[in-house]
Parts: structure tokens; sequence; C-alpha cells
């Protein structure tokens, strides 16, 4: 199925690992051009190694606007426009008692999992909005809607960034710019391999012992009882930033094998 976007110029942030990176694999099957960020651009360089088509690869802090702003016109000045923007850079924070953890733990996974979401849209969108097309996907999660007691920093931030994309998509779309959100849930990344080697320790069991129990417990709507693949994930954002997707906007799409035990978003 032809997607529609050849030559369209995507910006995917947390491009050097996991569900970032998959998206970014996938893109350039459709034959866009990538501008792929990530913290460390040496780490980034070498997980994009096997993307054709001389992606721009940027070091970008993307909780500073001023850095978001000079990753943007590395790509207008390389590519001329921004047409796509895939945010799926972000933490999972600190865990505990919701009354226990630090201001300081809020403050980084407010800083890191919502505001950048805001400042990449401030530096985007606008231009996007005066050509009449574009498309923002962000990366919220299954505890935006379904929130863990002791994963509050996390839930509240992307409960927050789910709820800013659909305050801005009410008004983007009429200038032809679609904004949507994809929550996963319990994906095989770098953020749940750790999650998993550490309930391994501390259960004294192996690490697919542990993932299996972990889904038996914690997860029991995943009736597929395994973790989800990135690119399961870079699927759905291939639809959304896609022309096969013009009449979705505002939408929260979950890929979560069900995890997500309700009806409402």
């Amino acid at each position: 199925m032809d997607l529609g976007l050849k030559n369209r110029v995507a910006l995917i942030s947390g491009a050097g690992g996991g569900i970032g990176l998959a998206t970014a694999r996938l893109l350039a099957e459709e034959g866009v051009k990538l501008v792929l960020t990530d913290m460390d651009r040496d780490k980034l360089k070498q997980a994009v190694a096997d993307i054709p088509g001389e992606p721009l690869l940027v070091a970008a802090d993307m909780t500073d606007q001023a850095a978001v702003d000079d990753l943007v016109k590395q790509a207008e000045a390389r590519f001329g426009q921004v047409d796509i923007v895939v945010h799926t850079a972000g933490v999972t924070g600190a865990k505990g008692d919701p009354l226990e953890v630090s201001d300081d733990d809020y403050q980084e996974a407010w800083a890191t999992d919502f505001f950048s979401a805001v400042r990449v849209a401030r530096a985007t969108v606008p231009a996007m909005r005066k050509r009449g097309w574009g498309r923002l996907v962000c990366i919220t999660s299954e505890n935006a809607v379904q929130p863990y007691w002791e994963e509050a920093v996390y839930n509240v931030a992307k409960a927050a960034l789910a709820a800013f994309i659909k305050n801005l998509s009410y008004k983007e779309a009429a200038h032809g710019v679609l904004c949507n959100t994809v929550a996963p849930a319990f994906i095989e990344t770098g953020m749940t391999d750790g999650m998993m080697e550490k309930r391994a320790k501390e259960l004294a069991v192996s690490f697919d012992e542990a993932v299996q129990s972990f889904l038996e417990e914690e997860r029991p709507g995943i009736v597929q009882k395994r973790r989800g693949q990135p690119e399961e994930v870079a699927s759905a954002i291939a639809l959304l930033v896609s022309e096969r997707a013009s009449f979705i906007n505002g939408s929260n799409l979950r890929v979560d094998g069900g995890s997500v035990q309700s009806v409402q978003n």
C-alpha cells in the first residue's frame, strides 16, 4: 500500500533506539527524508547506520527550546522544510509512593515526557500550518488512561501530553495539520528491558521468567503473553503520518495488545 509519503521530510526524536529507530527505518522504506535526533550523536550514528538516504543526524536536548529551534533550523537548511514530526523521546522517571517521590522527580518527567512535545510543536507546527499540510504524532502510553500506582510521575506527564495533543488538534486540522498520539504498552525496548532486569534481580529469576510473571501479574489484558515489538508501533505511526490517515485527527491510537482494559481512551 502506497502511503503517499515519498519525499516528505520527517523529524524523529528518540531515534537512537526502540520505537523511534523502528519508525525511521519504516519511513525510509517509504521514501521519506529523515531528520533524526537523540542525545548522543555517536550512538545515534551507529544505530542508524543501515538506514538509506543519508538522514540528517543531530544531537539535541529536547527539553531545551533553543536546542529544538536549532534542530529545526538545521532540518530546514538541509531539506527546506519539516512535514512530519514523530516525537518518541521520553523517560520512565522515578517510581514509588506518589507522595514521597520528590519535586525534582516530577519535574524531570514533566520536562522530558510533556514539555519537550510542547517545544517541538512550537518549532514546527506554525510552518506546517502556513504550507497547509503536516503531521504531528507523539508517543503517550497506556499509563495516560490506565495509571499504575507507583508510576505517578510518568502517568501525569503522559496524561498531560495526551491532553495537549488533543487540544492542539482542534484548530490545526483546519490548516491541514493533523495531530495524534500513539499509546503503546510493554514494548520490547531498552526502557522495558531495564524494568525487567530489575524485576529479575528482585525476584531472583531469569529475565524471561521476569517478563512472563509481569505479564501474568501486572498486564493480564495482554492475552498474547508477550511484549510488543517496536516495528508494530512504527506501523501505526507510519499510517498516522500518511495520506491514508487524512481523516484521523485528535485520536489516541492504542498499540497495547489489549493492556488497557476499558472502552474509553
